[in-house]
């Protein structure tokens, strides 16, 4: 009955989005504009139909799991009755089918999430054809979902079947598996809504600023989910892979940064555009690239083009993914293309010490990251497909070249906020750059007092420093002006993100560059010093139930806490998982695993000790990147109660800025 249901609804699903889309392509194109509204509003009870066959699908999923009914094909394949409750909720994204069932789902909750904003604009054409494109988006996603990824497959259950095998070992380690999926495809999905607004403004010829402001907030949102996701990702694998670091370069975390790359440079490009009305195609490249990226990034996840623990298996989504990529980048370079003329800034930049011209080189800056990180990523599978040689592009490759374009984007992250637009003089750049430049020095001085080396690291510490300076000048300013409520707003609340920006490249650095590691051999009662810390073997210890036997040795560090490195064999499929414990503080991470499985008939075990420095740098950078997130998405005191229209906005000199922008933009 499941496979039954569900399978109705994926295919209602693909209908209504097939369905919507050439209805308002046909409405838009070939019927006379009198006749256009009626028919339109059957294309939104199209979409609202799409809604409800995406959430239909995932309920329907998800008692099934929960019923372990093992005739439905996804059931049978990670499903199991020792699965804890909340992983077997979670199971719906551990496996290639389910996880775009998710997709679909939240794509349908955008699509909802649009309706509902834009309810009393039904028969604006912009609007119509972002709805159009959405539609165009779901149908294929869909599509997978009643073809090649049907996870509503009908399995005839043998006599003698007991229990399925559950999900991946690792993906029921941790409790950030049920959180880490879900907000990481609320900003892969989330950009879907700013492309659709893109192509339609392409189409429609209104390519002025007007669909820029349609769009800021579910741009930023995007943004938001996106790098928390990541950071979340960054924290599972530094929680449960017990190789004691979060960032290996893996062709996987790759694809999700190559995203959150143009769509940074994207946020901060925009605003050049809505202020002086240039770099109209830097902006819509940006952010069809991004859009782009992320189905790029889904075929590198689910086509098993790439060996990553995070991947998914191979499957026969593979070639569809890849096409429909084709589709995405020839369509938006074909738009652009045909809307070339009228393109044309009004304007150009007047200085290159100016906000416009460090947002020009903070473009510049980060497109020649992403390149960086995209040629590392997919020259491999080139090589491989074009002569069977297989090579792999390690950490070396990434971290020099990165890390150079890295330091050039901590300084635009200083420069920009203190820049006016149009001109700066030497006056304003030495008022304004004064307090960051004492905070530059006085954190490079820390740093070398503590016991710093390196280039990287130390000029890291001093970038940083100078960045936090200018950020925190900008947001004295405007809480000085307005109280606490000068945080709300896109340019301050972008400052608490650019903070949390500098305490997650700061964590990075010294949790890199001063790390410490040794493996150590312990009996019971024995102890071992590492880096001034005392680590005793205390006892064995195993927790054993039907889902799986867990191992354990007691290690008590320093006299006083005692911590529970184990490993963990799950019944279902024998694999072995370490599972870390980490003593966890502001200055330092104390990082126990155990090297080898411990053995019954030996008393002794092989620890492995990794001391990181400010690793809670980085998650706490990225709590801060959601806070100032969340800010900016809230208008400034100027902006409150003002409804942005669908129309272009006329003139150069356009400012959208708020109260607490004035000092900065020179009003």
């Amino acid at each position: 009955m499941n496979s039954i249901l569900g399978f109705a609804f994926v295919s209602l699903g693909l209908a209504a989005s097939v369905m919507g889309a050439v209805g308002g392509i046909y409405a838009l194109m070939a019927m006379p504009e009198a006749r256009q509204p009626i028919f339109l509003r059957t294309v939104r009870r199209w979409a609202a139909l799409v809604v409800v066959a995406a959430a239909g699908a995932f309920v329907v999923m998800e008692v099934a799991l929960f019923q372990r009914d093992f005739t439905v094909s996804y059931v049978s394949d990670v499903g199991s009755r020792a699965t804890p409750p909340l992983f077997n909720f979670a199971s719906l994204w551990a496996s290639l089918e389910g996880s775009l069932l998710l997709w679909v789902l939240i794509l349908a909750l955008y699509l909802a999430a649009v309706l509902i904003k834009f309810r009393a604009r039904a028969d604006d054409p912009l609007l119509n054809w972002a709805l159009v494109v959405m539609l165009l988006v779901s149908a294929f996603f869909f599509g997978l979902l009643v073809g090649p990824a049907n996870p509503f497959g009908v399995v005839e259950i043998p006599p003698d079947f007991v229990d399925g095998p559950g999900p991946n070992p690792l993906l029921q380690n941790h409790a950030l598996m049920a959180v880490h999926p879900p907000m990481l495809y609320m900003g892969y999905v989330g950009f879907t809504v700013p492309f659709a607004f893109a192509i339609a403004a392409l189409i429609t010829g209104r390519v002025g600023e007007g669909w820029l402001m349609e769009t800021r907030r579910w741009t930023v949102a995007a943004w938001g989910f996106l790098t928390l996701g990541i950071v979340l990702g960054a924290w599972w694998s530094y929680e449960v892979l017990g190789w004691g670091g979060y960032w290996a370069w893996d062709p996987v975390e790759n694809a999700s940064l190559l995203p959150w790359l143009t769509g940074t440079a994207y946020v901060h490009s925009v605003m050049v555009q809505e202020r002086r009305g240039m770099l109209r195609v830097w902006n819509l490249s940006l952010l069809c690239a991004t859009f782009a990226l992320t189905i790029l990034g889904t075929f590198l996840t689910r086509s098993g083009a790439v060996e990553s623990v995070h991947a998914f298996t191979a499957g026969a989504v593979g070639p569809a993914l890849l096409a429909f990529f084709g589709v995405v980048a020839a369509a938006s370079v074909g738009l652009i293309g045909w809307r070339g003329d009228e393109l044309r800034s009004p304007g150009a930049i007047d200085a290159p010490l100016s906000r416009e011209g460090s947002f020009l080189a903070n473009n510049v800056a980060f497109g020649a990251l992403a390149f960086v990180v995209l040629l590392g990523t997919v020259f491999p599978l080139l090589i491989e497909a074009w002569d069977g040689t297989r090579l792999t592009v390690g950490r070396p490759y990434f971290d020099s070249m990165a890390r150079p374009i890295a330091m050039v984007i901590l300084f635009l992250m200083a420069a920009a906020p203190v820049l006016p637009w149009r001109k700066a003089s030497t006056e304003l750049l030495s008022t304004r750059l004064f307090w960051p430049a004492v905070a530059a020095v006085v954190s490079m001085a820390l740093a070398l007092t503590l016991g710093g080396r390196g280039f990287y690291p130390v000029l890291t510490f001093g970038l940083g420093g100078f960045a936090a300076g200018a950020a925190l000048r900008q947001v004295v300013l405007a809480t000085r002006r307005q109280g606490w409520r000068g945080l709300v707003g896109r340019t301050n609340g972008g400052m608490i993100v650019h903070l949390g920006v500098v305490l997650l490249a700061v964590g990075l650095a010294a949790s890199e560059a001063y790390k410490s590691e040794r493996t150590v051999n312990l009996a019971v009662g024995e102890s071992a010093t590492v880096e001034g810390h005392e680590f005793r073997y205390v006892a064995p210890g195993a927790d054993i139930n039907d889902r799986r036997v867990r191992v354990f040795a007691g290690i008590e560090i320093d006299g006083d806490d005692v911590h529970h490195p184990a490993t963990i064999s799950f019944r279902s499929t024998g694999q072995i998982v370490p599972t870390p414990s980490v003593r966890s503080g502001f200055t330092k991470d104390i990082f126990l695993v155990l090297a080898t499985v411990p053995d019954p008939a030996d008393d002794s075990i092989d620890l492995r000790v990794i001391i990181r420095p400010m690793v809670a740098w980085i998650w706490t950078g990225g709590l801060l990147m959601g806070i100032g997130t969340v800010l900016a998405l809230f208008p400034g005191r100027r902006r409150r109660g003002i409804e942005p229209t669908s129309a272009p906005v006329a003139g150069a000199d356009f400012d959208p800025g708020t109260d607490s922008e004035r000092e900065d933009v020179g009003v």
